[in-house]
C-alpha cells in the first residue's frame, strides 16, 4: 500500500512544505511592510503619507496575484508548472533580500517587484501542481486543498510572529532578513523533494512554437520599456498605484476569459465550465476586496485604534496579522473533515461562494459596535472575535476556489486557469488598497457599514442563481 500523507498523496509534502516557507516569508514581510512604509524615520521607517503607503500595499498585492498571468503562461507555453515553481521561490528570496540589503524606497521598490513576481509564479504553479494529483472525480480534491491551505496559514501565523519581534528588537531591516531565510529554508526542503514530483509538472501542455518565444519575449522587453517610461514620467504616482492595478486585473481577466472561451483547443462541455467561473470570479472579487483589508485597513486599526497591551506589554502590530491563521490552522482540518464526510451531499460550490461572500459582509458589520472609539479603545478579543468570521468565510470560498479553477480548467489552460481564480484576487487585493484611502476613523459606521452591505447582497444574488450555475458547470460540484 503506496504511503500517503495525512491520507492524501505523498507529493502533497512537498508541496505543503515549500508553500509554507513561501507564505513564512510573503506574510511575514507583509506584516510589517505599511508600518515600515509610514513610520517616521526615527522610527525606522520611510515616513511615506498613510494614503500612499496603503496604495503600494494594495498595488502591490495585487501584482502577485495579477503575476500568476505570467507565471502560468510560462508554465503551459515555455517551461512546465514545475520548473517555474523552483525558479520562482528563487526570485522571492532575492526579492526579501533586496528589502533587507536596500536602503529607503531603492530597497522597497527592487524587492517588492521581485516577490511580486516571484509569489505569482509560486501560487499558480504550486496550486496547479497539487491539483495534478488528483482526478476530477476524487473525492478527496476539497480535503487535499484544505490540508495544503494549511501549509500556507502555518507559514502565515509563524511569520508576522517573528519578523515582528524581530522588526522591534532590531529593526526593520532585519525582519526582512529573517524573511529571506525562510525562502531559502523552503527552496532547499524543495529542491530535495523535487524528483518524487509527478512528471505531469514538468510537461509544457501548449508549448508555443519557436517564432512565438520571440514575438513573446520582445512584448516583454517593450512591457518594461513602457513601466520604466511610466515611473519616470510620473504617470506611476504612488498614490494612484492600487487603482492602477485595479485597472489592469479588469483588463487581464476580460482578456483572459476572452482568450480562453474562443479557443478551439476546448471543447463545448470544458466552455460551459468557463461560463460558470465568471460569476463566481465576481463574487470571489468582492470578497477579497474586503478580506485583504486585514493588511491595509485593519493594520491601520490595529496601530491607531487597538489595545494592544496585554499585562502590561505592548504586543507589535504585526502580530494582529498572526490571529486570522489561527483560527485557519484550527478550522482547516474541521472543515476538511466536513467536506470529506458530506462527499457528493456537500453543498454545491456555487452555493459555498455565496455564503463565504455574504459572512464575510457580516464580518464587516461587525465592526460597527466599535465605531467611533478613540486611541486604544477596541479591545484586542473583539478583534479577534471579527477575524473568527473572517477565517469562515475564508474557508468558505479561497481553498473551495482554488479547487474549483483546477476542476473546470480545460486541458489547454490548466494552469492559466487557476491564474484566473487568482485574478479575482488580485482585482480583490488592489481594491482593497484603493478602499482603505477612503478610511476614516471619524467615519467608520459609513465606511463598514456600506462594504458590508454591498458584499451581503452580492452573495445573496449568487446564491439566487447557484442552480443554474451548477448546470454550466456539467458534473463538476
Amino acid at each position: 500500500m503506496p504511503s500517503t500523507f495525512f491520507g492524501q498523496p505523498r507529493p502533497l509534502a512537498n508541496l505543503f512544505g515549500v508553500e509554507l516557507w513561501e507564505r513564512f516569508s510573503f506574510y511575514g514581510m507583509q506584516g510589517i511592510l505599511l508600518i515600515y512604509l509610514y513610520y517616521a524615520a526615527a522610527d525606522g521607517g520611510l515616513g511615506i503619507d498613510q494614503g500612499t503607503a496603503t496604495s503600494i500595499v494594495g498595488a502591490y498585492g495585487g501584482a502577485v496575484y495579477l503575476s500568476t498571468i505570467l507565471g502560468a503562461w510560462v508554465a503551459d507555453r515555455l517551461l512546465g508548472a514545475e520548473r517555474v515553481l523552483f525558479l520562482s521561490a528563487v526570485l522571492v528570496m532575492c526579492g526579501h533580500i533586496a528589502l533587507a540589503a536596500l536602503p529607503g524606497l531603492a530597497g522597497v521598490g527592487t524587492g517588492l517587484v521581485l516577490i511580486a513576481i516571484g509569489s505569482g509564479g509560486v501560487k499558480a504553479n504550486a496550486t496547479s501542481m497539487v491539483g495534478n494529483l488528483y482526478d476530477e472525480k476524487d473525492e478527496r480534491r476539497d480535503a487535499g486543498f484544505s490540508l495544503f491551505y494549511l501549509g500556507i496559514n502555518l507559514g502565515a501565523l509563524l511569520g508576522p510572529l517573528l519578523t515582528g519581534l524581530v522588526q522591534t528588537r532590531a529593526g526593520f531591516h532585519w525582519g526582512f532578513a529573517l524573511a529571506a531565510a525562510g525562502m531559502a529554508i523552503g527552496l532547499i526542503q524543495y529542491w530535495l523533494g523535487r524528483k518524487r514530483l509527478p512528471a505531469t509538472g514538468r510537461e509544457v501542455p501548449n508549448p508555443l512554437p519557436v517564432r512565438g518565444i520571440y514575438v513573446a519575449a520582445a512584448v516583454f522587453v517593450a512591457l518594461v520599456v513602457v513601466v520604466v517610461a511610466a515611473a519616470v514620467t510620473g504617470l506611476l504616482a504612488a498614490d494612484r498605484l492600487s487603482t492602477i492595478v485595479v485597472v489592469l486585473s479588469v483588463i487581464a481577466s476580460i482578456g483572459y476569459f476572452a482568450l480562453i472561451l474562443s479557443s478551439r483547443r476546448i471543447s463545448e462541455v470544458e466552455r460551459r465550465r468557463v461560463l460558470a467561473f465568471v460569476p463566481m470570479f465576481l463574487a470571489s472579487a468582492a470578497f477579497w476586496s474586503l478580506y485583504q483589508q486585514q493588511f491595509t485597513v485593519v493594520t491601520i486599526y490595529s496601530d491607531e485604534r487597538l489595545d494592544r497591551t496585554i499585562s502590561g506589554w505592548e504586543m507589535p502590530v504585526s502580530w494582529v496579522q498572526s490571529i486570522n491563521p489561527i483560527f485557519i490552522i484550527v478550522l482547516s482540518g474541521v472543515f476538511a473533515a466536513l467536506w470529506t464526510r458530506l462527499g457528493d451531499r456537500q453543498p454545491s460550490t456555487p452555493l459555498k461562494f455565496a455564503a463565504g461572500t455574504v459572512i464575510m459582509g457580516v464580518a464587516f458589520l461587525l465592526f460597527l459596535p466599535l465605531a467611533g472609539g478613540g486611541p486604544n479603545s477596541a479591545p484586542l478579543l473583539a478583534l479577534a472575535g471579527i477575524l473568527l468570521v473572517f477565517t469562515i468565510a475564508e474557508l468558505l470560498l479561497s481553498p473551495v476556489g482554488l479547487s474549483l479553477s483546477t476542476k473546470l480548467a480545460p486541458h489547454a489552460f490548466h494552469t492559466q486557469m487557476v491564474a484566473l481564480f487568482y485574478l479575482s484576487v488580485a482585482l480583490g487585493t488592489a481594491m482593497s488598497g484603493t478602499l482603505a484611502g477612503y478610511y476614516d476613523p471619524s467615519s467608520e459606521t459609513v465606511y463598514f457599514g456600506l462594504l458590508g452591505a454591498i458584499a451581503i447582497v452580492l452573495g445573496l444574488a449568487l446564491a439566487a442563481v447557484a442552480r443554474p450555475i451548477s448546470r454550466l458547470m456539467s458534473g463538476v460540484r
